[in-house]
C-alpha cells in the first residue's frame, strides 16, 4: 500500500515526473560546475582570492544546504512537500539569474551560498516520493532519484561545454535558471499536491520500531553518522583526483576525465540493482551486507593506492562506483524507514544536511592531507577511512541485533 490515496497508475505517473524534473534540474546546474574556476579567473582577481574562490564556489552551495536543510524540511512537513520543491527550484532560478548579471568574484560567491540556503531541491524531493510511493519500494526510489541526479549532472557538464565552445558564460547562468523555472511549473501542474501526513502517521513498519520525536532516535542518529564516514572517505579524493592521474599515474587530461566518469558509470548501473537486492530488507541483514560493501571498498582503494597501471585504476574506479551504488541511497531508504511519516522532510533535511557537511569534511581533509603527506598518498587513507566505515557498520548492526 501506498502513504496516500493515489490510485497506482497516478503514484507511477508521478514517480516518473519526479525522476525526470531531478534529471533536467540537476544537469542545469550542473552546466556550469566544471568552469567556475575559469570565469572567476576572467575577473582578474589576486591570486589569494583566487585560491579562496575556487573552493568557496563549491563550498558555498553545500554550506548553505547543510544550515538550512532541517528548517525547510520542518517547513515542508508542515505545508506539503511539493511546495517545497516549487520554492526550491525558483530559489535555484533566480539564483542563476543573479549570478549570470554578477559582476565581480564576492557577489558570485554570496549568491552561490544564498543559491544553497534557498534551494535545497533534492531532501523536498525525497520526501514527496517517500508519501506517494509504497515503504516497499522506498529503496528503489532512492536509488533512481541518485542515478537521475548523478546522470543529469554528467548530461549537464557536457552540455555547459558545448555552450561555453560558442556562448559566453551568461548564457550558461540565464538557460540554468530558465530550466529551472520551467521545472518549477512543471511540479505545480503535473504532480499532484499531497497534504502532509497527520503527526504520529507511520509507514508500516515492524512492531518496537522507535519513532522520532523532537530528536533523533539512537538507530537513526546511527545511521546518519555511518553515512557520513562513507560520504567523508568518498570525497576524499575529489580535490586531488586530478593532479593524481596525471602526476602519479602519469595520464592525460582525456584519461582523467575517462577514469572519472568510470565512477559515476559504474553507479548509474548498480543502483538499481542494489536497490531491488535490498528492497525490503531488515535493516540488521541490511547493515551486514552493508559491512561487507564498504570492506569492499577499502580493498578497491588500497589497490587504487599501489597500482601504477592507468587501465586497472580506472577498472578500479569502475568497481568503487558499483559498490558506491549500494551505499548513500540504502542508507537513506533505512533512514527513512525508521522515522515517523509526519517528519519525512524534517529527518531527509537532516540528512540533507549531513552529506553536505560530510561532503565539506571530506574534501577539506582531502586539501589538507594533500599539502601535509603529499597527495600520493591519498588512496590509502581512503581505504582506512572505509575500514573505519565498515567496523561503525558492524557495530551498528550489532547494536540493532542486541
Amino acid at each position: 500500500m501506498t502513504s496516500v490515496s493515489l490510485a497506482p497508475d497516478r503514484v507511477r505517473r508521478a514517480v516518473r515526473i519526479l525522476f525526470a524534473v531531478q534529471f533536467v534540474s540537476m544537469g542545469a546546474m550542473e552546466m556550469s560546475g566544471p568552469f567556475w574556476p575559469v570565469h572567476l579567473a576572467s575577473y582578474n582577481p589576486p591570486g589569494w582570492l583566487f585560491g579562496v574562490a575556487g573552493t568557496a564556489v563549491y563550498v558555498g552551495p553545500m554550506l548553505g544546504v547543510a544550515l538550512t536543510g532541517s528548517f525547510w524540511g520542518r517547513v515542508g512537513d508542515r505545508f506539503g512537500h511539493r511546495l517545497m520543491m516549487i520554492r526550491a527550484l525558483l530559489g535555484l532560478a533566480l539564483t542563476q539569474l543573479a549570478l549570470a548579471f554578477a559582476g565581480d568574484v564576492w557577489t558570485i560567491l554570496a549568491l552561490r551560498f544564498l543559491q544553497g540556503a534557498c534551494a535545497g531541491y533534492i531532501a523536498p524531493a525525497q520526501a514527496y516520493g517517500v508519501g506517494i510511493e509504497s515503504p516497499a519500494a522506498r529503496t528503489r526510489l532512492f536509488a533512481h532519484l541518485q542515478v537521475s541526479t548523478n546522470v543529469g549532472s554528467v548530461v549537464g557538464a557536457v552540455a555547459g561545454g558545448v555552450i561555453l565552445d560558442h556562448a559566453a558564460f551568461f548564457w550558461i547562468n540565464a538557460a540554468a535558471a530558465a530550466i529551472c523555472a520551467a521545472c518549477a511549473v512543471a511540479v505545480a501542474t503535473l504532480l499532484p499536491d499531497m497534504p502532509p501526513p497527520a503527526s504520529g502517521t507511520r509507514t508500516p513498519v515492524p512492531a518496537g520500531r522507535p519513532a522520532v520525536g523532537s530528536r533523533l532516535s539512537a538507530p537513526v542518529f546511527a545511521l546518519l553518522g555511518v553515512m557520513g564516514l562513507l560520504l567523508v572517505a568518498r570525497m576524499i579524493t575529489q580535490a586531488p583526483f586530478s593532479l593524481y592521474v596525471t602526476s602519479v599515474l602519469g595520464a592525460g587530461t582525456g584519461v582523467t576525465g575517462l577514469c572519472y566518469a568510470m565512477l559515476a558509470l559504474g553507479f548509474v548501473i548498480a543502483a538499481p540493482i542494489w536497490a531491488r537486492h535490498f528492497e525490503g530488507m531488515a535493516r540488521t541483514a541490511a547493515l551486514r551486507r552493508m559491512t561487507c560493501v564498504a570492506a569492499g571498498c577499502a580493498g578497491l582503494m588500497a589497490v587504487a593506492g599501489l597500482t601504477a597501471s592507468v587501465a586497472v585504476f580506472a577498472a578500479v574506479y569502475l568497481a568503487w562506483g558499483v559498490l558506491l551504488g549500494a551505499t548513500t541511497p540504502v542508507l537513506m531508504a533505512l533512514v527513512s524507514r525508521a522515522t515517523d511519516g509526519a517528519q519525512q522532510g524534517r529527518i531527509l533535511g537532516v540528512a540533507q544536511s549531513t552529506t553536505q557537511g560530510a561532503s565539506m569534511a571530506g574534501i577539506a581533509l582531502g586539501v589538507g592531507l594533500g599539502q601535509t603527506v603529499g597527495f600520493e598518498h591519498t588512496y590509502f587513507f581512503v581505504a582506512a577511512a572505509y575500514a573505519a566505515g565498515a567496523v561503525a557498520l558492524c557495530m551498528t548492526a550489532r547494536d540493532r541485533h542486541r
